[in-house]
């Protein structure tokens, strides 16, 4: 078997939440993660000595993990969770509703059935309904409750406080609460400690990313989306700034030098995004290395990385190996994320018992280093998200990686280690001038330009810039009225965090969640804050939301059991009939300057599947040359059907479950397309968990850009339940 080395890279990272203006923390997930996810990833990896990993840590991140331990933090959830019930305001209340349920079902509040009676009881009579019924133990038990979901499993297993609650399980006291929330306040100052401590042990190494997370290569020139996809939706000026890529790289530097005593060697540049001028500013400021997807890789090399059914690449030479990539006579040292792999962890382990997860996980890697011969080590990088997968795996995934680092420790033929480490270890690193532009999600930039709405936030931020541009001029001649220094640096640290990627990750279609309206506001609020700051008056247009808002619609539930015919055409004048309808009023509505393609969509159920019927305008399919479906079901999981078009004719579909393709979807999904397109899918892949409701989407594609919607402001939410004509509940 060839050597093999692997290559862990956990990101760690979430939004820069904290107000400007106000200095208060708008959502709690720093927090929660910290207790839940930050410190025990570090501390669990220590206890395997020849397992060495690379942990990324987002300044912005790290700065709020500070603040944090501090125990000096204004966050209203915080607050609220742990207020006296006799003081709760009918404000608080609301919160507390909204916020408690926020976490996963089977794993995170399944763990209590005092928690699964609150939920239950909640989502049977509704939250305005619960206020008023709800008791002074129905509060306490649900504050306490919704906090101890996110203690870390070693602190629900061994810590005095912590273990003692979660026994309870139930009719806390009011001082059980001030023990949990100053035993919180004690562990949040743990994190950082840990990974200076494990950091200065050899066994991990800290990277870092643009402090507040921009997409560089779009900072120094938004055009630049144009190459990866030359249909990308452009900015109607571009967004040119090199000097704040420059910036937020200067600001990462410096701030992991006083956090964890050097300067980082390592860069995950925010979604793996990367361009020759990005990486140049990179290379120029002291980084060796970054790390990326396979689809750069493949982008820039001209190759792809297709697999056989064991999952081992074409081209895996070029795959299993660092890259040198020069850039205007600098060096870095590239590594590129096994995309299949890493997404085993993201997706799918979580859905296996956690031995057999492991050992696959393993066995997967020795067949690549027994079929794989380069002759030399081979490199195998295994990048994702370091937090966020977890909560979909029973005990937080820790037997799943106790597991697998415990395999890996004990392989006398894999080793496993830091960034750096793998970089001096591989041998002759083979050289490349340049990379192609593009980020770790489908070697382009579209999450974060590709819609409508990502253009209206480029746009806003272009606007805002360019006016703290002309103050800053103003203030450097010395003009009358032109605002302070200490003015200057306020609404230049509100631009550098509008920059960050977050925001436009949820404009457009691609991504949705319970706190949409939340994000968009919060990013308009840090441009206002530009404006304020600088003595001037926001634009209106920074009052008006971003996400798309709701279209007038007929809106119909089933009123019938399908049966249907999956051929793509109305068989019988019966089949049809009882189906739910979802028709927009599409008279005066466009996108992209185009008029809108999609007519109306149908759905209903049988005992075993979901049906979904998608009638498009007359004509509409034979203007598109390269067109696709994308339909999103939402339950507990995403699962997402992509149907392909040429000339007007369905080529073909694939399913993805949470990014990830499925192989053979027949028996589970069936498409057909003729005069309507068809789609049915089976029960079993629906994760429904406690939900009494799945959500439907369907998307038009073409080139890559989203050309139409239905619904237009989001996923169809269907209520289950046979009074609707739908799945029982159980």
């Amino acid at each position: 078997m060839n050597r093999v080395h692997l290559m862990i890279l956990w990101h760690m990272h979430q939004p820069q939440y904290r107000d400007p203006s106000t200095g208060s923390y708008v959502l709690p997930w720093t927090r929660l993660h910290a207790l839940k996810d930050y410190w025990g990833m570090v501390r669990l990896i220590e206890e395997f000595p020849r397992v060495h990993a690379t942990f990324n840590v987002v300044p912005s991140l790290g700065m709020q993990l500070e603040e944090y331990a501090s125990g000096k933090f204004e966050e209203p959830w915080f607050t609220v969770a742990f207020r006296p019930v006799a003081n709760l305001t009918p404000e608080d209340k609301s919160e507390i509703l909204q916020r408690a349920f926020q976490l996963n079902y089977d794993n995170l509040l399944g763990r209590w059935p005092r928690f699964i009676e609150l939920h239950q009881w909640v989502s049977a009579q509704g939250n305005e309904r619960a206020a008023q019924t709800f008791g002074k133990r129905d509060w306490r038990d649900l504050q306490v409750l919704s906090q101890l979901a996110w203690m870390d499993e070693e602190y629900l297993a061994s810590d005095p406080v912590v273990s003692r609650l979660a026994r309870k399980g139930i009719d806390y006291t009011e001082e059980d609460k001030r023990q949990l929330r100053e035993k919180q306040l004690e562990l949040l100052g743990r994190v950082l400690p840990e990974y200076r401590k494990a950091a200065l042990a050899g066994q991990i190494e800290i990277s870092a990313t643009p402090f507040y997370h921009p997409i560089l290569p779009l900072l120094c020139n938004s055009d630049i989306a144009r190459v990866s996809n030359p249909g990308t939706p452009l900015p109607e000026l571009a967004f040119r700034h090199p000097e704040d890529a420059r910036e937020q790289l200067v600001r990462a530097r410096s701030y992991h030098e006083r956090v964890f005593g050097s300067a980082p060697d390592g860069l995950w540049p925010s979604e793996g995004s990367v361009s020759d001028e990005a990486l140049f500013i990179a290379a120029d400021l002291g980084f060796k290395w970054f790390a990326t997807d396979e689809g750069v890789l493949g982008q820039t090399l001209g190759v792809g990385f297709g697999r056989d059914s064991a999952g081992v690449p074409d081209n895996a030479d070029k795959l299993y190996s660092p890259l040198r990539v020069r850039v205007g006579g600098k060096e870095m040292v590239g590594f590129f994320r096994d995309h299949y792999l890493s997404d085993l962890v993201g997706f799918v382990y979580s859905r296996m018992d956690a031995h057999a997860a492991a050992e696959d996980l393993h066995q997967r890697i020795r067949a690549i280093g027994e079929r794989v011969h380069i002759g030399r080590p081979l490199t195998i990088s295994l990048i994702l998200d370091g937090e966020n997968a977890w909560e979909y795996f029973p005990g937080n995934g820790r037997e799943f990686l106790r597991q697998f680092y415990g395999r890996i420790d004990g392989d006398p033929d894999i080793r496993a280690l830091t960034a750096s480490e793998a970089a001096a270890a591989a041998g002759e690193i083979p050289r490349n001038n340049g990379i192609f532009p593009a980020s770790w999600i489908n070697a382009n930039f579209d999450v974060w330009i590709g819609a409508g709405e990502d253009v209206t936030a480029w746009n806003h931020l272009r606007r805002a810039h360019d006016f703290y541009t002309e103050q800053a001029r103003n203030a450097a001649i010395g003009a009358t009225k032109a605002p302070s220094l200490a003015q200057l640096l306020i609404a230049y640290e509100a631009l550098l965090a509008a920059e960050g990627s977050d925001w436009c990750w949820w404009y457009g279609p691609e991504h949705s969640s319970a706190n949409d309206a939340e994000f968009d506001a919060f990013y308009r609020k840090l441009l206002t804050e530009v404006y304020r700051s600088l003595g001037a008056e926001a634009p209106d247009v920074l009052a008006e939301p971003i996400k798309r808002q709701p279209v007038p619609a007929l809106v119909l539930p089933p009123s019938a059991y399908l049966r249907v015919k999956v051929d793509g055409r109305e068989s019988t004048y019966f089949e049809w009939m009882g189906a739910g309808l979802y028709s927009a009023d599409r008279r005066s509505s466009a996108m992209h300057g185009r008029l809108m393609l999609l007519h109306e969509i149908r759905y209903g159920f049988d005992e075993k599947r979901f049906h979904l019927r998608v009638d498009v305008f007359s004509e509409a399919l034979k203007e598109l040359r390269d067109a696709e479906f994308r339909i999103t079901f939402r339950a507990e999981q995403e699962l997402r059907v992509v149907v392909r078009f040429e000339e007007g004719r369905m080529t073909g579909y694939l399913v993805e479950s949470r990014d990830l393709c499925l192989l053979g979807p027949d028996e589970v999904v069936q498409v057909a397309f003729d005069r309507v397109l068809e789609v049915s899918v089976a029960k079993e892949m629906f994760q429904l968990g406690s939900r009494k409701s799945i959500a439907v989407g369907v998307a038009l594609w073409e080139g890559g850009l989203p050309m139409d919607l239905l619904p237009g402001e989001g996923l169809l939410e269907i209520e289950l339940g046979e009074e609707n004509c739908a799945w029982n509940l159980e």
